[in-house]
């Protein structure tokens, strides 16, 4: 009998050192007429990308449509990228869907697909059913392994920023270029920190002959504003998440999708500023895209639970949050990519930071933030359970 879907993916490398363009087209052309394909609303850009999906999904989902959200990566377990109805899928449902779609592909196309690359066709099995589906880019856009779904009705770019330059060029324009690329012919675009990426967009859209949208208030009405300001007030919501979430309205609305705002007030946004206790907060973040958004919600003598990866700008991060920091406690990380700590703690001292390791001890007089990417978050959440 084959291993388990978690087992046999455990044996494919997370990362690789580059993307190999042809491979997922090849294997998609293989399933693509044995399932079906629901609408799906496809999200790119550098950060808010889950938060957004995530609460179209379940908005869509609590007015009646079979919905599927794909998202990555995940903090815990592999389970949390195929959320489908409400929940993430139980490993019952991902064993068949993987039994299904390796029998389709075959052993040699099915071995030599990434992690990702798989894992995305994996949930278009999962999916088939569904009303509706919301898929997550990974990092980047016309080359993505979610590019390949032909049934994308709404692209939404969410705020794009330099990230992930090995992969996507260094320079904001190098990197908006290959994420719009991604344009279908119906498009949303979130308010932007680089306004050349608003100038690019509408270029893309006049070239592609594509519908282009500008997330706005405007698309809600005064009472739906006001509603949406008390229910992030209510949850305890970043700022942030208030843009991400009125870009999720914007989608309904484009596509016709009925919506109780209401619903909004069950929506779990785990990892987004997420409040575990009174004074402790984790958030994925991880560039300074991110360290921007979140850094007013910090109030003065914060302690910064942090590490992070090297490829990541963490320099201009801890420059952005070290006005609000009293210390930052380093944690430990398992993965190669993690940054040397002779680096971190050297560009620690260097803003006059203090600094300690994470010793798995929270006081009820300081006020936490667990942040620096999935991987800091799974770290931290793994040592309170063992405490």
């Amino acid at each position: 009998m084959r291993d388990s879907f978690s087992r046999w993916i455990e044996k494919k490398p997370l990362y690789y050192g580059e993307i190999e363009h042809n491979r997922i087209k090849e294997a998609y052309s293989r399933i693509k007429e044995k399932i079906s394909h629901p609408p799906a609303i496809h999200i790119i850009g550098t950060n808010a990308k889950g938060s957004t999906g995530r609460a179209i999904a379940h908005l869509a989902y609590l007015c009646g449509k079979k919905t599927g959200h794909y998202s990555s990566p995940h903090i815990s377990r592999f389970n949390e990228r195929i959320w489908l109805d409400g929940a993430n899928v139980d490993d019952a449902v991902l064993d068949e869907a993987h039994e299904r779609l390796y029998s389709m592909l075959g052993e040699e196309i099915s071995e030599a697909l990434s992690y990702f690359e798989y894992t995305t066709l994996l949930a278009f099995v999962i999916f088939e059913d569904c009303e509706l589906v919301v898929l997550e880019a990974g990092l980047g856009g016309e080359f993505d392994a979610t590019t390949v779904c032909d049934n994308r009705v709404l692209s939404i770019f969410t705020p794009i920023a330099e990230d992930h330059r090995a992969f996507l060029g260094d320079s904001i324009e190098e990197i908006a270029k290959t994420k719009l690329e991604a344009m279908s012919s119906v498009a949303l675009l979130a308010p932007q920190p680089y306004p050349i990426v608003e100038e690019m967009a509408r270029k893309k859209a006049e070239e592609r002959g594509s519908r282009l949208y500008m997330a706005s208030e405007k698309f809600l009405d005064i009472r739906e504003r006001e509603r949406l300001t008390k229910i992030v007030a209510l949850k305890g919501w970043a700022e942030y998440l208030y843009d991400n979430i009125l870009c999720a309205l914007c989608a309904l609305k484009i596509l016709s999708i009925p919506y109780d705002i209401e619903n909004l007030a069950s929506l779990e946004l785990f990892g987004r500023y997420y409040r575990l206790a009174e004074n402790l907060h984790i958030d994925v973040g991880h560039n300074p895209l991110a360290a921007r958004a979140i850094v007013s919600q910090l109030s003065e003598e914060s302690v910064l639970i942090y590490n992070t990866l090297q490829d990541k700008d963490y320099e201009e991060v801890l420059s952005i949050l070290s006005p609000r920091l009293k210390r930052v406690e380093i944690i430990p990380i398992e993965d190669f990519r993690a940054l040397p700590q002779g680096r971190l703690v050297e560009t620690i001292e260097e803003l006059g930071l203090r600094y300690d390791i994470f010793d798995g001890r929270l006081f009820s007089h300081e006020n936490y933030l667990v942040f620096g990417s999935f991987r800091t978050v799974e770290a931290f959440l793994k040592q309170m359970k063992n405490n």
